[in-house]
C-alpha cells in the first residue's frame, strides 16, 4: 500500500539530524518514506502505513496549533508512538503539559516521564528505577525547584551515597566537602540548569538548598522539605532505612536508582532492591519503572542500554526485579 501526506512546514524538524526521525518511523513501522514536492510518500503494509499517516497528521496538527519541537523532542516522542500503537503523537505531546521550573519550561518526553511527574505530584514518596539517561534526577530536581519557588516546601535536600566504581573518599585530596563534591556534581548541574547561578549560590549559602552525602542525614527529621536520594542503588539496606525514616511533616521524597549499576562492595545488600521488595503495597508510595525507551540522551545511549540488557540476559547476570507498579492507562487516540 502507498499513501501520501502533505507536509506544508516543519520539514527540517520532521526529518531531524541526518534524517534520524524519518529513519525511526521507517524502522519502527516497517515502512518506506520519501519526500516528493512537500508530500511524504509512505509505502508498506496497510496497517503500518495507516499508523504512519496518523503520526504525520498529528505532527501537522501540532504545528498548526503552534507547538514548537525543540532539539531532540520529536525523536523522543516518535520512539514512544512507534513502539505503542495505543499512543497518539498529539495526545502524548498535549498530555505532557509544559511546566515552569525556575528558568526552564519542561515537558515530559515519554509516557513514563509523565507518569513519574504525576506520581511525584500525588504521592509523598516516589521511587524512580531505570537506566541512565531517562531523566530521573533531572526531573526530580525540577519538581523540587518548582515546589520551592511555589512555597510548597521551605528547603530542598539533595543526597546520594559517596560510592562510585570502587573509589574511596580517603584517597581524594582536600577537605571533606571537596572530597564529596565530585560525587554530588550531577545534582549541582541540574540545579544550575533550573536557576540562575547567583540564586543557587545564595540558596546554598542559606542552606535553603542542601547537597550532602547520605551519611549527613543520620539523626535528622526533615520537615517541610523536598528530599531527593539519587544513585540509591549504591546505598546499603541500613542507609536506605535511615534515609526513608528521615521524612517529616509536609515533606516529599524521591528515591532514584539503576539496579544494573550497583557499585557496593561484595557482600553488601543493595538498599534500593530491599526497599522495593519491603515496601510493596504500602499506601502512599509510588514506583515508576523506566526502560531504554525513556532514554532522552543521544540515541546511541538507548542502543547501549539495550545491548547491556541483552548481554546480561545471555550471561544470566541480570537480577530480575518486579516492581509493584500499576499498568499505565493507554492514551486514547486523537
Amino acid at each position: 500500500m502507498k499513501s501520501s501526506v502533505r507536509i506544508t512546514r516543519g520539514v527540517e524538524s520532521l526529518f531531524g539530524t541526518r534524517d534520524e526521525n524519518i529513519r525511526l518511523i521507517e524502522a519502527g513501522l516497517n515502512v518506506h518514506a520519501q519526500l516528493v514536492d512537500n508530500n511524504l510518500e509512505i509505502e508498506g503494509e496497510p496497517d503500518c502505513v495507516s499508523r504512519a499517516e496518523h503520526i504525520l497528521e498529528d505532527y501537522n496538527r501540532l504545528l498548526r496549533e503552534g507547538h514548537i519541537f525543540n532539539n531532540g523532542d520529536l525523536n523522543s516522542y516518535l520512539r514512544v508512538v512507534t513502539n505503542d500503537p495505543e499512543v497518539s503523537l498529539h495526545k502524548l505531546v498535549q498530555s505532557g503539559k509544559q511546566r515552569n521550573f525556575g528558568k526552564k519550561m519542561l515537558a515530559p518526553k515519554t509516557v513514563n516521564q509523565r507518569r513519574y511527574l504525576e506520581a511525584i505530584e500525588r504521592n509523598d514518596l516516589v521511587f524512580g528505577v531505570g537506566p541512565a539517561g531517562t531523566g530521573k534526577t533531572y526531573l526530580a530536581v525540577a519538581m523540587a525547584v518548582s515546589a520551592l519557588i511555589n512555597k510548597q516546601v521551605s528547603r530542598i535536600i539533595l543526597t546520594r551515597p559517596a560510592v562510585e566504581a570502587g573509589e574511596r573518599l580517603g584517597f581524594l585530596p582536600g577537605t571533606l566537602q571537596e572530597k564529596v563534591d565530585p560525587y554530588l556534581r550531577p545534582l549541582y548541574d541540574a540545579l544550575y540548569d533550573m536557576l540562575e547561578s547567583e540564586r543557587v549560590e545564595k540558596l546554598l549559602e542559606r542552606n535553603t538548598i542542601e547537597v550532602a552525602p547520605i551519611a549527613f542525614m543520620r539523626g535528622r527529621t526533615l520537615n517541610d522539605s523536598f528530599i531527593i536520594l539519587d544513585e540509591a542503588q549504591n546505598s546499603t539496606s541500613e542507609q536506605m532505612k535511615m534515609v526513608l525514616t528521615r521524612q517529616g511533616f509536609n515533606s516529599k521524597m524521591v528515591v532514584n536508582g539503576d539496579i544494573t549499576q550497583i557499585d557496593l562492595p561484595t557482600g553488601r545488600r543493595c538498599g534500593l532492591i530491599d526497599a522495593i521488595e519491603v515496601l510493596k503495597g504500602v499506601e502512599g508510595i509510588s514506583f515508576v519503572q523506566f526502560d531504554e525507551r525513556d532514554v532522552v540522551r543521544h540515541t546511541l545511549v538507548q542502543r547501549i542500554v539495550k545491548a547491556y540488557e541483552r548481554y546480561n540476559e545471555c550471561m544470566g547476570a541480570g537480577r530480575q526485579l518486579t516492581l509493584p507498579i500499576e499498568q499505565a492507562e493507554p492514551a486514547p487516540q486523537a
